[in-house]
């Protein structure tokens, strides 16, 4: 952490916020509505989100870039208040040991997969080798179990990988997809010569088969998304993949036990973002840094942008018959100005920052300059409404009032988002990794909803004020 910017450059900074303040765009503020939004990864029941923090780049027990997992408690101070645990193969109970470049924590997600009311975390290591050759990367996939306690000193591999170079466990979002009570899993894998959608239906309480979906040849999954897209009260999985002359975005549904590809798009992109964004009672589908296909017939509604752009599908009975709106910082309302490298749209999130029951949408901007800051990175909220996310917004860097920190250049800032519930409050908080932030040690900067016009409260989460060792590049992989 360096020191805070002067007194003057605030100021400035201030009165920026204040004019979108005074414009009715201030974001994130406490709600009126008497409905919590819904709690996720609440790993300890205590009525609080927790924030998992993949940090495959660690080093574990002398063996580099083994990788580790640390849970931020929430509480009633937020998150950094209740201290933090660390998870890795080198932890009792957990499957395997530490081996270098097996990235465990690439991946991270919470679910209930016991149905015992916590959370448990899924965690991935897409490199790591079940043979005796160093070289081979099948790539696990655990489960480890939530309890009031903590975590138990148990915990389960519900997927391995197959083939020697597979890296299974790199991307996955969990789900009911089959209907049938029990957590499900869409992993997206890739290998040398090209990668897959697999689904492994649940229980996970041990390693499964999987079933293959799709395949992309000399290609793979950028990203994957559990949401309910036409509104029946069950779960689908949207996917998007780029490689060699293979690009796209699909939904697949399951009916009757069987899956099917259910509405698909030529438009590819970096991320991927869930949730009902115009109050119809289905998801809306957002894609985030999205690209055209080079090789579509049809032009995108979204004009390719090389500062980034986003792409919002609303669902209308599903994403098949919806309707597109594509925002940039070109777009009227968003703040910022849309420079080449901005990668506006890296990263994207949605969640009801101010309580009011219309979700805001989150955009991490890594790559955008703070002025002549290359790459220091930024995180724009645009506040939602009974439209969508389109009504104006707010963009804040290390520089903004009440984020703790000075922007630097390659920082990062930005570089994952997700929201929860951490601290009580009408709303969901705002979680931003910042990667390479400190030379490369990383940090995550957690932004509480309040009363307040700022985030007052702020606070920045780094491997020295959690008193972690081995980080590197912490707040690279965010839990969701």
């Amino acid at each position: 952490m360096r020191a805070q910017t002067s007194h003057a450059k605030k100021l400035a900074v201030a009165a920026a916020l204040a004019a979108l303040v005074a414009a009715g765009l201030s974001l994130p503020l406490a709600g009126s509505a008497s409905a919590a939004p819904t709690l996720k990864d609440d790993f300890n029941g205590d009525g609080y989100a927790d924030l998992a923090v993949g940090v495959p780049d660690a080093t574990v027990s002398g063996e580099a870039r083994a990788g580790y997992v640390n849970v931020v408690w929430g509480g009633p101070k937020g998150l950094g208040d209740a201290g933090s645990t660390t998870l890795s193969q080198a932890t009792a109970g957990i499957p395997g040991h530490p081996e270098a470049a097996d990235l465990f924590g690439a991946r991270v997600a919470a679910a209930d997969v016991d149905g015992d009311g916590h959370a448990d975390l899924l965690i991935g290591a897409p490199s790591e080798s079940l043979t005796d050759r160093a070289y081979d990367e099948q790539g696990t996939l655990t489960v480890v179990f939530g309890s009031p306690s903590g975590f138990r000193k148990t915990a389960v591999l519900a997927a391995k990988g197959a083939g020697e170079a597979e890296r299974l466990g790199g991307l996955f979002v969990t789900g009911d997809y089959d209907h049938d009570g029990d957590v499900d899993l869409a992993i997206g894998t890739s290998g040398e010569e090209g990668g897959a959608l697999l689904y492994r239906p649940g229980p996970l309480a041990s390693p499964a088969p999987t079933t293959l979906l799709d395949g992309y040849d000399f290609g793979g999954a950028n990203d994957l998304a559990t949401g309910d897209f036409d509104g029946d009260g069950t779960d689908d999985v949207a996917v998007t993949w780029s490689g060699m002359e293979l690009y796209g975005t699909g939904v697949w549904s399951w009916s009757g036990g069987e899956a099917a590809e259910t509405w698909r798009t030529g438009d590819y992109a970096a991320s991927l973002a869930v949730g009902d964004l115009n109050g119809d009672g289905a998801d809306d589908l957002v894609l985030g840094q999205r690209h055209d296909n080079p090789e579509a017939d049809v032009p995108s509604p979204c004009p390719d942008e090389s500062s980034g752009a986003v792409l919002v599908r609303f669902s209308a009975g599903g994403l098949k018959g919806g309707s597109d709106t594509c925002l940039s910082q070109s777009s009227a309302g968003v703040p910022g100005t849309a420079e080449p490298g901005d990668a506006w749209g890296n990263a994207v999130a949605v969640g009801d920052l101010d309580g009011d029951g219309a979700p805001e949408l989150l955009v991490g901007a890594p790559g955008e300059a703070v002025g002549s800051l290359k790459s220091a990175g930024s995180v724009t909220v645009l506040k939602g409404t009974a439209q969508g996310p389109v009504a104006g917004g707010i963009t804040y860097t290390q520089n903004s009032q009440g984020v703790p920190g000075t922007a630097e250049a390659g920082d990062r800032f930005g570089a994952a988002v997700t929201t929860g519930r951490h601290h009580p409050g009408g709303g969901a908080d705002l979680a931003a990794g910042a990667p390479d932030e400190n030379t490369g040690t990383g940090g995550v900067w957690y932004l509480p909803t309040t009363d307040d016009a700022y985030p007052v409260g702020a606070r920045a989460l780094t491997p020295s004020s959690l008193g972690l060792s081995g980080a590197k590049g912490y707040g690279t992989e965010l839990g969701r």
